[in-house]
């Protein structure tokens, strides 16, 4: 199914507003660290307006929306205002006092009910979801800082758990490490990179998990150009809570951090993990992050920023070794060689047709193109469009095959139920009837229905074959164990 268009009106914010956060995002701080975008930074932490809502072309495109008429439109500029808005009353300078609980809660709703009616469109949730982050992180780190001492703000709701801390220590003893932990979900972060001791200044340091957002910021915002060529595995899934780090001093991380994370699925021997993080671009990246332990339960990454983490789980393709490569080649050259020899028997000695032999002789065509297109274009997965279609006929040669195995099934059922010779009455009819049409029409229709199903579901990574996600596998499975039973 096509994914849904996007109105021209929201087109334009989703584009605009993408633009505003490449270069304007400020809610109080962006942490620049190599490999990502550099952003300019507010000194005054206390003063939290982002300035992504500050700007002209913000006030442009929100400012009179409600006039648009577009209900899309409006409901995106409403959740940025309304982001701005519960941003200002957490952050705003003054006495104002506002509980962390009454932010989060805010702008988690805000979130929801965004993210719910984005009709699909993947680029609005992912342009909502960086906004929602950046502002839950603003939110946390605003309020942390007007706590007295070294007090720890701790908050858990239904959808997230935050936890919020202001550091006065100087940081003279040398690898004293802060560890906030949320749920089950653990930071680990050094003094220094907190504080700047030279000045004896006070940081704050906030750590973020949430309940739900994997599942909105799921395996489909995977960029397989944001992994390492060794990461890149066939089936990756996202296999724990989404977390956010954050600090109030602006700049690179002098010291990396860690995390621990629990799984949500427990790791088996063969599966791989990557440790990943939320790119501004609305993809999961690799860059700046590595793994340093995993076990069936938790993994613990490292990483030289801060931004919102997660772990992938990938399972390792099964790579076909050499001595098996041999066997298929010899068998599959052996069996075409026979099929062709049997082919040519059928053909050739009229002495022997009747309907035995000709059922005989289409599933040995059958078999014979299928072996020979399978053995010289099911790795032919350069052209994607090229190897659906090799897939496609794949799928149709090899139901046909069973097909024909089915016909000679049943003809020889009617024959021995009839005690009657092959040539003879109900053979004969049966060919006439039965034989071509439902050889050739019944794969045809289970081919042509599974393509308008699913014509994504022709062609992986690794083979010009059906794919086993969503489980389209069973269009040909299906039929199979249907005639063997």
């Amino acid at each position: 199914m096509a994914a849904p268009l996007v109105p021209a009106p929201l087109e334009k914010a989703v584009a605009t507003m993408k633009q505003l956060i490449s270069h304007l995002l400020g809610f109080c701080w962006l942490i620049c660290f190599t490999g990502t975008q550099c952003f300019t930074s507010d000194e005054n932490l206390i003063s939290c307006q982002p300035r992504i809502l500050q700007g002209d072309d913000f006030k442009s495109l929100c400012g009179n929306s409600t006039q648009h008429g577009n209900q899309q439109n409006n409901r995106f500029c409403t959740f940025l205002n309304e982001t701005s808005k519960t941003l200002e009353s957490a952050c705003g300078n003054g006495n104002q006092s506002v509980s962390l609980k009454e932010v989060f809660t805010s702008l988690d709703s805000l979130f929801n009910a965004t993210a719910q009616q984005s009709n699909g469109s993947k680029e609005e949730v992912a342009l909502v979801a960086t906004i929602f982050l950046q502002s839950v992180e603003s939110a946390a780190l605003a309020t942390a800082r007007k706590s007295p001492g070294n007090e720890t703000q701790t908050i858990t709701g239904q959808t997230m758990t935050i936890v919020a801390q202001r550091v006065t220590d100087n940081c003279s003893r040398a690898g004293k490490m802060i560890e906030l932990t949320a749920e089950n979900e653990l930071m680990s972060i050094d003094c220094t990179t907190v504080v700047d001791a030279r000045e004896q200044g006070s940081g704050v340091v906030a750590f973020i998990s949430y309940a739900t957002l994997d599942s909105i910021l799921n395996n489909s915002f995977i960029d397989q150009q944001n992994l390492r060529e060794d990461d890149k595995l066939g089936s990756t899934t996202l296999n724990s809570k989404v977390v956010s780090g954050t600090i109030g001093k602006p700049g690179p991380l002098s010291k990396p951090f860690y995390f621990t994370l629990e799984h949500k699925q427990r790791k088996q021997t063969e599966d791989k993990i990557i440790c990943v993080f939320w790119n501004l671009t609305g993809t999961w990246s690799t860059e700046g992050c590595r793994l340093l332990h995993a076990n069936s339960t938790h993994t613990t990454c490292t990483c030289n920023h801060l931004s919102s983490f997660a772990i992938l789980m990938a399972s390792h393709a099964i790579k076909d070794s050499y001595p098996l490569i041999i066997i298929t080649y010899v068998g599959l050259t052996l069996s075409l060689l026979c099929l062709f020899l049997a082919i040519l028997t059928f053909l050739l000695c009229r002495s022997i047709r009747n309907v035995s032999t000709s059922l005989h002789l289409q599933l040995c065509l059958c078999l014979f193109l299928a072996d020979l297109l399978f053995l010289t274009a099911v790795k032919s997965v350069t052209n994607k469009v090229a190897c659906a279609v090799i897939a496609g006929l794949l799928h149709y040669l090899f139901l046909a095959c069973f097909t024909w195995m089915f016909l000679e099934g049943l003809h020889l059922f009617l024959t021995v139920r009839n005690l009657k010779v092959v040539n003879y009455t109900s053979a004969g009819r049966f060919k006439k009837r039965f034989m071509y049409p439902f050889g050739y029409g019944f794969p045809a229709l289970v081919v042509a229905i599974s393509a308008a199903v699913n014509h994504k579901g022709y062609g992986t990574s690794e083979h010009c074959w059906l794919t086993i996600d969503g489980g389209f596998i069973w269009s040909f499975l299906g039929p199979v164990c249907l005639i063997i039973v």
